[in-house]
C-alpha cells in the first residue's frame, strides 16, 4: 500500500501557523500579519466601528436618565412651591383676612349686613 503524499509546502504551512500562534506573537503584533487576519480586515473594522457606536450609546442613554432624574426633582420642588404659594393666597383671600386688613387699613367698607336679592325680569 502506498502512503498519501502529503505536499510539503502544506505541511510546512501548518506547522508554521502553529509556531506562529504563540503568546509571544499574539503580544508583540505579529498575529495580525496572520493571513486570517488579513482577510478579515473589513469585518474587524466593521465590529470595532459598531462596538464604539455601542458604547457611546450607552454613554448618551446614562446621560439623558441623569439628566430625567433631575429635571424629576425640580419638577417636584416647583409643584411644591405652587401648592405653597396656593395655600397662602388662600389664607389670604378669606373673608375675614380681608375684613381685618380693610379694618387696620382705616378704610371705610364694612361688611354688607343684608343678604343679596335676586332680580329676576319675566320676559312675558
Amino acid at each position: 500500500m502506498e502512503e498519501p503524499v502529503i505536499d510539503k509546502k502544506e505541511s510546512n504551512k501548518s506547522e508554521n501557523t502553529s509556531k506562529k500562534m504563540s503568546i509571544r506573537s499574539i503580544l508583540g503584533g505579529d498575529i495580525l500579519a496572520n493571513d486570517f487576519f488579513k482577510r478579515q480586515t473589513r469585518l474587524l473594522i466593521l465590529i470595532m466601528i459598531l462596538t464604539v457606536l455601542y458604547i457611546d450609546n450607552r454613554y448618551s442613554s446614562q446621560q439623558e436618565l441623569i439628566e430625567i432624574d433631575r429635571l424629576k426633582k425640580e419638577l417636584d420642588d416647583v409643584k411644591y412651591d405652587a401648592l405653597t404659594r396656593s395655600s397662602e393666597l388662600m389664607e389670604k383671600s378669606r373673608q375675614s383676612k380681608i375684613e381685618e386688613y380693610i379694618s387696620t387699613q382705616g378704610s371705610e367698607l364694612q361688611t354688607a349686613t343684608n343678604r343679596p336679592y335676586l332680580i329676576v325680569i319675566d320676559e312675558k
